[in-house]
């Protein structure tokens, strides 16, 4: 009796995932985002270490003082380092975007392989649920259901990967919709896979790449949510630091310590910025087409 083989993996395979990766290491936006992101994470694994001062110890004799040689980045309104809460604040905004982002994923991209899979009535239902959320603007979306949910760094990540989801239903949907009609899925059918081996060994793993880069440009979008999210009270809840909160906190002091919102505002734009150039490098080495 014959045995029915797997479609076999290109030879190539290995040399090609070599190739991406110089291709990645080439592209200059890829690796000054890398060492931005890198720097960021840094930052965060060892604030314990790095921050000069306990993030919410307040000095009363140095109330919104300017930097200086004890408190480079200065204070804040009560006195505590505003470069300690910096650093420490690169904890929420880093785990906002990876934790929200990875929920995404982890719910998006199923549904939108089921969805351009089999189609019929399931991409029928999926999409128009998807299509419904995208009706609603990101953070509008965002807002409402961490207010819904309540404040703190936890509902707001959730309410963030939750208004994520059809980015990733749309982005993976689409993508199936051109590898299921490929050759080789006709051959993987042919040799009696089911759906699910060839969703899992065929269809996902030429939807990974786009997935992947869009998910690195969603943490910047992550984390502009987060900070927005702080700003108005529904994210970080005080005294822990979270750079949208400090910038709610300084614009009260922005004539007489504009420091306190520029170190916040700047960390959040360099962020941002390294997410969106990883991303777009990633997406010259993934896709060298484009």
């Amino acid at each position: 009796m014959s045995t029915i083989e797997a479609t076999p993996v290109p030879a190539p395979m290995r040399a090609g995932r070599r190739s991406e990766i110089r291709r990645l290491l080439r592209e200059p936006s890829a690796v000054i985002g890398g060492t931005i992101i890198m720097f960021f994470v840094v930052l965060a694994v060892f604030a314990p270490w790095i921050g000069p001062y306990d993030p919410n110890t307040p000095d009363w004799m140095a109330i919104r003082a300017a930097p200086n040689a004890a408190h480079w980045f200065g204070t804040d309104d009560l006195g505590r380092d505003v470069l300690s809460r910096v650093i420490f604040g690169t904890q929420a905004s880093l785990a906002a975007g990876l934790v929200s982002v990875t929920v995404a994923v982890l719910i998006g991209l199923p549904f939108g392989l089921i969805a351009g899979y089999f189609g019929g009535a399931a991409d029928m239902v999926i999409s128009r649920v998807a299509d419904a959320l995208l009706a609603c603007p990101f953070l509008v979306l965002a807002i409402a259901l961490a207010a819904f949910l309540g404040p703190s760094l936890q509902n707001a990540m959730i309410a963030i990967g939750i208004s994520a989801i059809p980015v990733f239903v749309r982005v993976s949907r689409a993508e199936t919709l051109v590898v299921r009609t490929e050759d080789y899925i006709a051959a993987a059918r042919a040799q009696g896979l089911g759906h699910f081996a060839i969703l899992t060994g065929q269809v996902l793993p030429n939807v990974l790449a786009p997935t992947i880069v869009q998910a690195t440009l969603t943490m910047a979008i992550a984390v502009l949510a987060e900070a927005s999210l702080a700003f108005l009270g529904l994210g970080q809840l005080p005294p822990a630091p979270s750079w949208g909160a400090m910038l709610d906190v300084a614009r009260q002091f922005l004539s007489e310590a504009p420091w306190m919102a520029f170190w916040p505002g700047l960390a959040i734009i360099a962020l941002v910025v390294g997410f969106n150039l990883i991303g777009d490098g990633l997406n010259s080495a993934l896709n060298p087409r484009q």
